[in-house]
């Protein structure tokens, strides 16, 4: 029998796969051209208007690409744009973002101990975080910080951390990681349908029409090429994030989600001068495991409410349905005998300091907000308990999908 709570999850599932596939090829993509721009190299046959060229062997074939600094006298009939990874990325990130984080709203965007709003207010925060980001950068970019790229890159920076600080105001720490990773992909994204894709356009009209296009079109869409090149691999890990709660579960989250953009600078900065001269320094593998260690001691502060506090905190609207629902005291007490071993604020499981992925089960409060995820997890599934860790009665799994069903009238 399938009932809404799976096919919800398969929903989310599925975007969520043909997320990571398109984030996939667009990364891969953009790394590429990155490399392939920086290890061009001069010859003395390059055909007129042309600025480098690289040899290339894949596959048992090889590769000879030549790279125009403006564009070639004409264009061949077949011409190759690389657009869609990125568009469909960001869509499905998009649609990701609403299934988890605006309809689960209530259980997962909101946390009621930092700020009181209701759930439309959290989403209208959510969604429009997005587009004003967007705008602030693109005013940055066109202005005269745009010939100075360092001083405009620093910028960016000091915005992201404001904004990563004030995610974390408001929202839970999973969704302030991922919101920050989606203001980032926002830009990104941004970046090749407003101004990149645009400007391509507007030189291949102007080789159409015979015109000598404008070399300022390709400088300004190499500046925005550059940022994205020095975003991707911080919002992989903020996109990663949702699954540690050592990244987002304490009190510094917005401090470790801020000094993972600058390890993004380090490591791109290795391979793009590695890719341009054939060597990289070494010295940015240094200064990004000592950031990532400063990260790590960062992780060990914790955050969040105390048992008593959680105790003690009014159930909201969401956890109220499952708590008064019939059956609840036998699933609360199947829950705590099976799970909150790991599940606990202070976990009593050897070598576990953090309960996995951040969800806690020991107070009624904690057993109702989570209730859709111990529902698939231990009532549907047998994905938990870990057959290492204890094996968990038929009965009880019963007794949850029992007091699940009576809450949502499935």
């Amino acid at each position: 029998m399938y009932d809404l709570a799976i096919i919800w999850d398969w929903l989310a599932f599925s975007v969520r796969w043909l997320h990571v596939i398109t984030a996939m090829a667009w990364i891969g993509a953009s790394f590429y051209f990155i490399a392939l721009d920086l290890m061009l190299r001069e010859a003395p046959d390059l055909p007129e208007g042309a600025s480098g060229e690289e040899w290339e062997v894949h596959g048992g074939g090889f590769y000879h690409t030549t790279k125009y600094l403006v564009a070639p006298d004409r264009l061949p009939e077949h011409l190759t744009w690389h657009k869609w990874q990125s568009y469909t990325t960001w869509l499905s990130g998009a649609a990701l973002l609403m299934i988890v984080y605006w309809v689960g709203g209530e259980l997962f965007l909101l946390d009621p101990g930092k700020v009181d709003l209701a759930l439309w207010q959290g989403v209208l925060i959510s969604g429009g975080s997005l587009t004003i980001g967007w705008l602030a950068y693109d005013a940055l970019c066109k202005s005269r910080l745009g010939e100075t790229p360092t001083a405009l890159m620093l910028i960016l920076f000091a915005i992201l951390v404001v904004m990563a600080w004030g995610y974390d105001q408001v929202f839970t720490g999973r969704a302030a990681l991922l919101h920050l990773g989606a203001f980032t992909a926002t830009i990104m994204t941004a970046n090749v349908f407003f101004i990149i894709m645009p400007n391509q356009r507007i030189v291949v009209a102007d080789l159409k029409a015979g015109r000598k296009p404008d070399p300022k079109y390709g400088k300004i869409a190499k500046l925005r090429s550059t940022h994205n090149n020095y975003l991707t691999l911080p919002v992989v890990f903020l996109m990663l994030s949702n699954h540690y709660p050592l990244a987002f579960g304490t009190e510094y989250a917005w401090v470790i989600a801020s000094l993972i953009f600058l390890t993004g600078v380090t490591i791109r900065h290795y391979f793009n001068t590695m890719h341009a001269t054939g060597r990289g320094p070494h010295w940015t593998w240094g200064v990004t495991v000592l950031i990532m260690l400063v990260i790590a001691w960062l992780s060990t502060v914790p955050g969040g409410e105390s048992y008593e506090e959680a105790q003690a905190r009014p159930l909201s609207p969401a956890e109220a349905q499952f708590a008064e629902a019939e059956g609840f005291e036998a699933a609360y007490f199947a829950v705590i005998g099976n799970c909150s071993m790991c599940h606990a604020r202070e976990p009593s499981w050897e070598g576990m300091h953090w309960p996995p992925k951040g969800v806690v089960l020991e107070t009624e409060g904690d057993v109702a907000r989570h209730a859709q995820e111990v529902y698939l997890q231990a009532g549907r599934s047998h994905a938990m308990p870990p057959p290492g860790a204890f094996a968990m009665s038929e009965e009880a799994r019963a007794e949850i999908v029992t007091w699940y069903r009576a809450a949502t009238g499935g």
